[in-house]
């Protein structure tokens, strides 16, 4: 079985306060196109222009440091097939998610997904207020686990009012992928799927979106 667990890119969305919208609309719409086709053919070719952070989106080690791998420097086996686990994050005692949440996990070589549930605030202005995040030490724990990339349901992985960026910096060093955005992920067991989160192959860009997804099996 098959679970999504991106968001749809629509024309307007805003996935980050402070980042265009995407534009999306035709190139060459299908009225157009009759011209250059037999009678009854025709065809469609859209456009779209976006910043590389819209919707659910990937962050290769390019995104914060010059010298790291972009998108087209990425291995496959860091983005796809990966085994995946699903974290629940407990935000009784606050927004911070700290490395006691990952403690007697198994997590070596896996794609670990946090759910904190803020996915449910998704195109809604609360979306962007006090999300959940991972803490520094949280990230120290995850590099020292050898994890091979982290995902979140948040709006960020950092608290945005921290500007050294701790998480994104430790993760991203260690060359562990960053998921942001993620949605559904109570749709996953906890452990036990395959997990695929693949970009486009493009140079000198650090981040794009993403279609996030579990393959999960089913009971026979």
């Amino acid at each position: 079985m098959l679970v999504d667990v991106s968001h749809v890119i629509e024309d307007g969305m805003v996935t980050y306060r402070g980042l265009p919208a995407p534009l999306i609309c035709d190139f060459l719409s299908r009225e157009e196109s009759r011209s250059h086709y037999a009678p009854g053919t025709e065809f469609h070719i859209g456009k779209i222009e976006m910043v590389a952070n819209t919707g659910t989106y990937l962050d290769s080690p390019f995104h914060r440091y010059a010298n790291g791998k972009d998108l087209s420097e990425l291995p496959l086996d860091r983005l796809a097939n990966l085994q995946g686990v699903v974290i629940p994050a407990d935000l009784s005692k606050g927004r911070a998610i700290g490395r006691s949440t990952f403690k007697d996990h198994d997590l070596k070589g896996k794609a670990v997904l946090v759910r904190s549930g803020w996915d449910t605030h998704w195109r809604t202005d609360q979306y962007f207020e006090g999300h959940p995040f991972l803490t520094r030490d949280a990230a120290e724990y995850l590099v020292e686990a050898d994890v091979t990339l982290v995902g979140i349901d948040s709006l960020n992985i950092d608290d945005t009012g921290d500007l050294t960026r701790p998480v994104h910096s430790i993760l991203l060093a260690a060359e562990i992928p960053i998921v942001e955005h993620l949605r559904g992920l109570s749709q996953l067991p906890s452990a036990d799927f395959r997990f695929f989160a693949v970009p486009v192959k493009v140079k000198s860009m650090g981040t794009f979106p993403v279609r996030a997804f579990g393959l999960v099996e089913e009971p026979k």
